[in-house]
């Protein structure tokens, strides 16, 4: 018997409770709770389950621009046009606590992978670094020259990526807390950045229309897509590492193969800018917000893993043609790097299978 071919991903549901735009979404570890931020100053957590109450956060005296569950999910962080971040726990009584320090919008917000630290990104050009237990402001990061959009830990927590107006992308060490390297290639401000699974590189997205992808160990530029028709506001990898997914203001989302370079899907949902996108962290689902107040839910459905493929896996071309005619450069030695990984995911795995069903 064959196995299914995976089918088209597809709109779940949608929520309606926002009264303005939509800026930010995020899942909870167990993809049983959905955050969302809106410049109606509110944040709601929605329940995956349905015919359940969805909670809606008021504290923030201006518009909420950043949601992020922390990794265990007992957590969630928000930041706010009001200059403040807030620690929330995101039940009935929805407690919070404000965390303040920057001068100016704060535009991101992510937790370390530990939970113990998290990093913001703000209108006042600097990165900073927060104790989530200690509550407390660490230290800055200044070498922007203008507004940082977006501020992302490393997967080992090691490092720091931001991404400015200033049309740059930066690289932090977060013990030396020194600018590592500046990747300057984008034509207009930076809107997102986000660190591959893998942590070996990183993708940005920009009001031109791009999107980039970049090694961080040889800083070489890897693949570079302009597939949307106007800026792109958002991107989010797949846990697999082998998809990106993206939100533009030309009210599309797509979804970009990165071991093949290619285009795979344009999703049609939003009425007007898509301002948000993140995968769950399973990669089954993926979710959505835009000008349209709304919040959507895809289910992904394109991602049936067979490590055995991988094992076979060809050696590709080093450059191809995606499906816009665009050109898109896939460095070989990277696309091996991301199947060697993959591969010792799977023998970790495995490992780890074995341990629990041994008596």
């Amino acid at each position: 018997m064959t196995a299914p071919c995976p089918e088209d991903p597809s709109l779940e549901r949608h929520f309606k409770g926002h009264r303005d735009a939509v800026t930010s979404v995020d899942f909870s570890l167990n993809t049983k709770q959905l955050a969302s931020g809106s410049m109606d100053s509110c944040l709601m957590v929605w329940h995956m389950k349905p015919q359940s109450r969805a909670y809606r956060f008021a504290g923030h005296k201006d518009a909420v621009t950043c949601v992020n569950f922390s990794p265990s999910g007992h957590l969630l962080a928000s930041g706010s046009r009001d200059k403040t971040v807030r620690i929330w726990v995101p039940n009935v009584k929805g407690e919070s606590t404000v965390f303040r320090a920057h001068t100016a919008t704060v535009r991101s917000v992510h937790f370390c992978s530990d939970g113990q630290s998290f990093v913001t990104a703000s209108d006042d050009k600097t990165v900073k670094v927060w104790s989530t237990h200690r509550q407390k402001f660490l230290f800055s990061l200044s070498q922007h020259i203008n507004w940082v959009r977006c501020a992302k830990f490393s997967p080992d927590g090691r490092l720091i990526v931001s991404a400015s107006d200033d049309k740059t992308v930066k690289l932090w060490d977060k013990t030396s807390r020194e600018c590592v390297y500046s990747y300057c290639e984008h034509g207009s401000f930076v809107t997102c950045v986000d660190f591959h699974p893998s942590g070996t590189c990183i993708a940005a997205s920009g009001m031109d229309n791009t999107v980039k992808v970049w090694d961080v160990r040889t800083h070489r530029l890897l693949q570079h897509y302009q597939l949307h028709s106007a800026a792109v506001n958002a991107l989010s990898f797949h846990p697999s590492g082998n998809y990106l997914v993206t939100a533009s203001s030309d009210s599309t989302l797509k979804i970009l193969d990165l071991m093949e370079g290619r285009l795979l899907y344009t999703l049609h949902g939003h009425q007007g800018p898509a301002t948000t996108v993140a995968f769950s962290r399973t990669g089954e689902y993926f979710a959505s917000g835009g000008s349209d107040e709304q919040v959507m839910v895809w289910k992904s459905n394109f991602d049936v893993i067979d490590y055995g493929e991988v094992l076979r896996v060809q050696r590709p071309p080093a450059v191809r043609a995606s499906s816009s005619g665009t050109l898109t450069v896939s460095i070989l030695e990277q696309r091996l790097t991301l199947t060697e990984d993959k591969l010792k995911q799977c023998l970790e795995n495995q490992q780890l299978i074995m341990q629990r069903t041994t008596p």
